[in-house]
């Protein structure tokens, strides 16, 4: 197992896994629209990604944006994506990425890290409480679109 921080000579690689993972979010496939996104992401610097090897195929991914506290006065991450290949499950590669973000976390002197993922979604949430992330209690989050 390998894993590096994707640069945009790494596009091809994530943008096949972030397509998958949209798919496995009931969006439509759209190569084209992932990997320009993606790219953007990419060249503004506007995200990390992580992408996790298994014998020079890339098989899973997670990606950060950054997040500010004003309270705390530091940097935060969001942890939007984490996905795996359906074939390469229950290997330990969701583990890995969550733990190289939470080094990577550590390293730029961030706060935390913060996700989200649905109520219905045992399996994340299991992985997430097994690394040491706590389920918030305290706060109500808003959303509009």
């Amino acid at each position: 197992m390998e894993i590096i921080q994707a640069s945009i000579e790494n596009l091809d690689s994530v943008t096949e896994l972030f397509n998958l993972y949209r798919v496995f979010y009931n969006q439509e496939q759209d190569i084209e629209g992932a990997s320009e996104f993606l790219k953007e992401r990419l060249v503004n610097r506007e995200s990390v990604i992580f992408i996790v090897f298994e014998e020079n195929e890339p098989v899973g991914f997670t990606q950060l944006y950054p997040l500010f506290s004003s309270v705390s006065m530091k940097r935060s991450w969001l942890l939007n994506d984490l996905y795996v290949k359906a074939n390469a499950r229950k290997k330990g590669y969701g583990e890995a990425l969550l733990k190289k973000a939470i080094s990577f976390a550590q390293e730029t002197g961030a706060k935390g890290i913060s996700l989200e993922t649905g109520e219905d979604n045992k399996s994340a949430q299991g992985l997430y409480e097994k690394i040491g992330f706590k389920r918030e209690t305290n706060y109500f989050y808003y959303y509009s679109n």
